[in-house]
């Protein structure tokens, strides 16, 4: 059963996941999917219709895509160019699966199917990887292609109670989606405008600084999507001290007035190795501000996020679960989650945030392309 009706406009969505921007894709249909992962997979057939390709994106061909699209969505893999991984840009094994994508995209070009919007989203590593030859190789690659290409780095917190900024790199051809003379706050970071140097003279010339209305305030905090007491595992006494004795002395500090204080007190915690002193330590890097840090894959146990609540002058700790990440990537409770904890973290960890994509959609996708269906 598909989470929401079926509208009118086809697009495709590389690298789908669990098929989190194509929910976040108002007033588009999601015609044709592909993802590598079997689990992933699965979870984008229990949650939509249509249909999904599993295997890698290099093995794919023109004639596999269906019809006509509007729009291609590609959340290329992150880790070779995140900010948390080794950085091997673009050339990485996994991250390099953008060009898998691009060759598609120039294929359905030689048929006169390219779609007329295309998007990139990834982590905002890619601004800066490989000295930020990466984002320009993209960019223009584009824009020789003959889009006008431009990016907005857009942070979840703005919408739901968690810290995840993102960079989606949009490209339109043959259609005008709204556009500023200037960078604009919030979604033309810094980083943006410097991205944005580093184009060639073509680079810049083919360069949209695209208008996107700031979102309406953030309503939610951690506490709100967490789920009862009762119906989680905590851990026991002598687990939850050690847990937070790896905190740094400011952290505990913090902690402990939380807990002093006698209200409930959320805070969202990860371990993390930092160096000290020239020596690597683990760290407990704590956050008490409302929201919860960047979900990550599960790939160890460092990576698995946690929760410590303060109540009553009593504290007690646990892991996040499964549901309350998908609550903080934006997704209803009817959404179907792999059985498996690990899995469906590392869903959410891979996934993009649906009201992050369904502002983007609203606000500059579907009004460009119903503008150029209402010119034809």
């Amino acid at each position: 059963m598909a989470i929401r009706p079926e509208p009118a406009l086809e697009a495709l969505e590389f690298f789908a996941g669990g098929g989190l921007a194509g929910l976040g894709l108002s007033g588009f249909r999601t015609t044709f999917a592909n993802d590598v992962d079997p689990m992933k997979a699965a979870a984008w057939r229990a949650n939509h219709t249509g249909v999904l390709s599993q295997g890698d994106v290099w093995a794919l061909e023109a004639r596999d895509l269906p019809g006509r699209p509007t729009l291609a969505w590609a959340s290329s893999p992150c880790q070779d160019v995140s900010l948390a991984g080794a950085r091997a840009g673009l050339g990485g094994q996994r991250s390099g699966a953008f060009w898998g994508f691009w060759r598609l995209m120039q294929a359905l070009d030689a048929e006169g199917r390219a779609p007329p919007i295309v998007v990139v989203e990834n982590v905002v590593g890619l601004l800066t990887s490989g000295d930020g030859r990466d984002f320009v190789a993209i960019c223009e690659a584009m824009a020789q292609a003959g889009y006008r290409v431009g990016a907005l780095e857009m942070d979840a917190a703005l919408w739901l109670p968690q810290s995840r900024p993102r960079l989606f790199i949009v490209a339109m051809r043959g259609l005008a989606g709204p556009e500023a003379a200037a960078p604009l706050a919030p979604f033309h970071s810094p980083r943006i405008v410097g991205a944005f140097e580093r184009l060639s003279q073509g680079g810049r010339a083919a360069w949209a600084w695209w208008s996107l209305p700031a979102p309406s305030r953030r309503n939610t905090d951690l506490i709100d999507l967490l789920e009862d007491d009762e119906v989680v595992s905590w851990f026991d006494h002598d687990h939850t001290q050690a847990l937070i004795a790896l905190a740094a002395p400011l952290h505990q500090a913090r902690l402990e007035a939380a807990r002093a204080s006698g209200e409930r007190r959320i805070a969202a915690a990860y371990r993390r190795v930092r160096t000290e002193n020239g020596a690597k330590v683990q760290r407990l890097e704590l956050r008490l501000d409302g929201l919860a840090g960047c979900l990550r894959t599960p790939a160890g146990g460092s990576s698995r996020q946690y929760v410590i609540v303060c109540d009553g002058g009593r504290l007690r700790a646990r892991r996040l679960t499964g549901r309350e990440a998908a609550r903080l990537m934006g997704l209803p409770d009817g959404y179907r989650l792999p059985k498996s904890e690990t899995a469906a973290l590392k869903l959410m960890g891979d996934a993009v945030a649906v009201p992050v994509v369904r502002h983007l959609s609203e606000g500059l996708l579907l009004p460009a392309a119903l503008g150029r269906l209402a010119a034809a």
